[in-house]
């Protein structure tokens, strides 16, 4: 039987492998923390040492960490996913359900800003459907807040602006 430690780090491997995009430090945190299955730095050293051993692989945009399943961590859970249980395994499917993860189109509205050398910020706001990129569209924003605003409202206005945009164009 897997330590609980190793029971967190396959949790986690778990999860990603299910899900059809990659997962925010937060959405494994959430899932983790809510039932209880250990305390926030257990988990945080769980996710750092997966990353370590290059079987989760983490990006980072507009301060968020994403992570996604190397195939070195697909092989790991081949071996070891028998060690959870069915009630651990059918909560996690549960959960990225809930979440949305798994539909039948995947569309995904990342947005990421960078300061300029004049001072200003550049938002790069895309859309992407099932691995093709839809819309790739960089804006100059005056400040920090601006940059931040964009990025937290795309995800609820992409589909209104690329209408506006193909109305426009066609």
């Amino acid at each position: 039987m897997a330590s609980p430690f190793t029971t967190y780090k396959l949790i986690i491997l778990y999860m990603l492998q299910n899900s059809d995009g990659d997962l925010t430090n937060s959405q494994i945190t959430d899932f983790i923390l809510d039932r209880k299955y250990t305390n926030y730095f257990q988990l945080q050293q769980a996710v750092s040492e997966l990353v370590e051993a290059d079987l989760v692989e983490m990006s980072s945009q507009s301060n968020r960490s994403y992570y996604r399943l190397t195939s070195e961590g697909k092989n790991t859970l081949k071996y070891f996913s028998k060690e959870l249980s069915s009630d651990i395994k059918k909560e996690v499917e549960e959960y990225l359900n809930s979440l949305h993860c798994k539909i039948e189109e995947h569309l995904l509205t990342p947005a990421d800003y960078y300061p300029t050398k004049e001072g200003s910020y550049s938002v790069r706001l895309r859309i992407i459907e099932n691995s093709v990129s839809i819309v790739d569209l960089s804006i100059n924003v005056p400040n920090l807040a601006a940059a931040q605003s964009v990025c937290e409202s795309w995800p609820y206005k992409y589909q209104n602006v690329y209408d506006k945009i193909m109305e426009e164009l066609l």
